[in-house]
């Protein structure tokens, strides 16, 4: 995160607003992974993912733009379902995001082509997710197949995203053989990998027991030293030897807003939804964040204090606003969160730079 991504974010939070923003966009997805936290029982309380009432068109279109003005966050995350469903729609929304200084990122399985016109539009990222080496993500992932993803991303600029899972663990040497070979992809600009994060209780063969998982740990850090384009810095796997205890002591979850395919319901108590087991989380954003939050300023101020006084300072300006808005006859009252007010316009004044 640059120095004035951070400064702006900051802001976000002591005017009680959350900087990351992360929407799943549709509900529909031509896929059915093994694992897939999305599709899960328990992903939204109770109702499945594609029991939502999802929106198309320029109704798709507008409803991201009014969760945008009403969060005002510096990052967007577009996920799934499929968002490459969605293409047509994205190809209007995205322009426009960028126009507004707004950081996207679009998590996809890349089934379909990405629109090569993509790939010219500033602060968007393409995150493909990819399980393991061919024999395996084709078998876990098809239709998106290894012969689909290449011919797809072709001139595209893409970031890989490989959720490790025990079956990748029962071969010496799989996890470097994964890596040189989407290293040596000129598309790729950069390596991501997460470690299966289980639900509290949930029985499955992909989840790492707690030795092994330690011993992937090590072996990421040495693979980090090698591959250039592996992006795994000490701090994140050190926050994947000892992830936060709950949701509550999670940096990601605490300053990312997720909500489903309604863009309405939001999921708690973070991306994952359900009951997430987060003794065992392996989420790369979550661990990355808490290694911001972990990080010691020269002043020896611990970066999470600093998040955790503003983050008060930001629940009582929002709790101001709401109480503001609600006794002033001028203020036309607009959702914002579980609100229903705009901004205050003599804050947006004085930090407009920032915003």
């Amino acid at each position: 995160m640059k120095k004035r991504e951070f400064v702006r974010a900051w802001i976000r939070i002591l005017l009680g607003f959350t900087p990351s923003l992360s929407i799943e966009i549709t509900r529909e997805c031509p896929l059915s992974c093994p694992g897939c936290y999305a599709y899960g029982d328990n992903h939204l309380g109770g109702q499945l993912l594609r029991q939502v009432r999802d929106h198309k068109g320029q109704d798709l279109v507008d409803g991201v733009l009014r969760l945008v003005k009403i969060h005002r966050p510096i990052h967007v995350s577009l996920v799934g379902g499929e968002p490459l469903v969605r293409f047509r729609e994205l190809s209007i929304l995205l322009p426009l995001l960028a126009k507004q200084g707004i950081h996207t990122q679009i998590v996809t399985s890349a089934v379909s082509p990405i629109p090569k016109e993509w790939r010219d539009i500033p602060r968007l990222s393409v995150v493909v997710s990819i399980d393991g080496l061919q024999p395996e993500h084709d078998a876990h992932r098809k239709p998106a197949t290894y012969d689909r993803i290449l011919k797809h991303i072709e001139g595209q600029p893409i970031t890989v995203h490989c959720t490790i899972t025990r079956q990748m663990t029962e071969r010496e040497g799989y996890l470097r053989e994964f890596v040189r070979l989407w290293s040596s992809k000129s598309q790729v600009v950069r390596i991501w990998m997460s470690l299966f994060s289980p639900q509290i209780g949930e029985k499955s063969d992909m989840i790492l027991p707690p030795m092994i998982r330690q011993a992937v740990i090590d072996e990421l850090s040495v693979l980090q030293g090698e591959f250039v384009k592996l992006e795994l810095p000490k701090a994140l796997l050190d926050a994947y030897r000892k992830p936060p205890k709950s949701p509550d002591q999670c940096t990601f979850a605490r300053i990312t807003r997720s909500i489903t395919a309604d863009l309405q319901t939001r999921i708690l108590p973070c991306q994952f939804g359900g009951t997430p087991d987060c003794s065992q989380c392996g989420c790369a954003a979550s661990a990355g964040l808490d290694a911001v939050a972990r990080h010691v300023l020269p002043l020896g101020i611990r970066v999470g204090a600093i998040f955790e006084a503003s983050s008060r300072v930001g629940r009582f300006v929002d709790l101001s606003r709401r109480a503001c808005a609600h006794r002033s006859p001028y203020t036309a009252p607009v959702v914002t969160g579980d609100a229903r007010n705009p901004p205050p316009r003599r804050a947006r004044h004085i930090l407009g730079s920032f915003m």
